[in-house]
């Protein structure tokens, strides 16, 4: 059974960075996602990578200030959250589907788009 461990969140400042960390088990054939849910919002679709992390998507909501990149030697996807502010306090969810082809899709921010899921990483931002 298919595995995504995220970890990486935790409690910062408004300015300061984290890297949150995605590993799925088993094949390295993942297109990983990265989501993220406020409070009382529904889940958004932040970055998508490709399963050589050569072509990465990134919400326009967040361009600018994250960053998604992968480690294929140790098969780990990240997050990089630069410049945190309050407004970015939600779980964080790392989603991955296997992919022979391995690119992200144009409907890559739709949750359905994924069959694996991690049990999600909080970030929380005071100002």
């Amino acid at each position: 059974q298919v595995q995504v461990v995220e970890s990486g969140g935790g409690l910062v400042q408004a300015g300061e960075s984290l890297r949150l960390s995605c590993k799925p088990s088993g094949s390295r054939n993942y297109v990983v996602a990265w989501f993220r849910q406020a409070p009382g919002k529904e889940r958004e679709g932040v970055a998508c990578s490709s399963r050589t992390g050569t072509l990465k998507n990134i919400a326009d909501s967040v361009k600018g200030r994250f960053t998604i990149s992968g480690d294929d030697f140790t098969n780990t996807r990240y997050l990089q959250i630069n410049n945190l502010k309050p407004e970015d306090t939600a779980t964080f969810y790392c989603a991955a589907r296997m992919s022979n082809f391995g690119t992200c899709s144009s409907s890559w921010q739709r949750e359905t788009e994924y069959a694996y899921w991690g049990q999600g990483t909080q970030v929380t931002v005071s100002s």
